[in-house]
């Protein structure tokens, strides 16, 4: 299949994570993606079924191969929630994909990483890596575009991913993804919805 033609390094990845279902703001935030100005592609976290894949992990005592593959697939069904709760989102597997929702418009893909990722020799097979990782990764893919992790906790402007990593606020993996791509990425707490939507070109009713 020929790729289509379209310069990804501008468009933005964003993460969601997966707490902001618990938390009561994916909704809302959903919404907010959907009506942004500039193209977005979403990465979904894990959440519960991410969570789910490690309790069974533990009970079964199953390899961390596996449990790496089942957490991806927890990403996709939390990606099917995103679908049932706003019909502007539509998956992608791969950059090809993307490229196609962003050059139709009027729709914003979601990435479905297992067809991407489980044959990608620089990514771990294991939980050193989470979706904050591996939207990392598809920024590098995409020729090193813009990278912004929305989580529910907010974090110093001046962090390094190091230290989030040492504080469990990113996965093990993260920091030397970003360092080695030299991407431009930020995380959004629940206090920067403002400056969000500031960042979406979005105006506040």
């Amino acid at each position: 299949m020929v790729e289509t033609r379209l310069d990804l390094s501008n468009i933005l990845v964003l993460k969601i994570g997966g707490s902001l279902a618990e938390t009561g703001r994916l909704k809302g935030m959903l919404a907010l993606i959907a009506d942004a100005k500039r193209p977005v592609v979403v990465v979904p976290g894990g959440g519960g079924f991410a969570q789910k894949v490690r309790d069974l992990q533990n009970a079964l005592r199953f390899d961390d191969k596996s449990a790496h593959r089942l957490a991806m697939l927890g990403m996709h069904q939390m990606a099917e929630m995103y679908f049932t709760l706003d019909p502007r989102f539509a998956a992608a597997d791969s950059l090809d994909g993307i490229a196609r929702i962003l050059q139709i418009g009027g729709l914003t893909p979601v990435w479905m990483p297992l067809q991407m990722c489980q044959a990608d020799p620089d990514i771990p097979t294991n939980w050193t890596i989470t979706s904050d990782g591996l939207a990392a990764r598809l920024a590098e893919r995409m020729g090193g575009a813009p990278l912004v992790l929305l989580k529910s906790v907010d974090v110093p402007r001046d962090s390094t991913a190091a230290a989030l990593a040492a504080e469990g606020i990113v996965d093990e993996a993260f920091p030397g993804i970003v360092a080695r791509s030299n991407i431009d990425w930020r995380i959004f707490g629940p206090s920067d919805d403002a400056a969000l939507m500031q960042y979406f070109g979005v105006v506040q009713q």
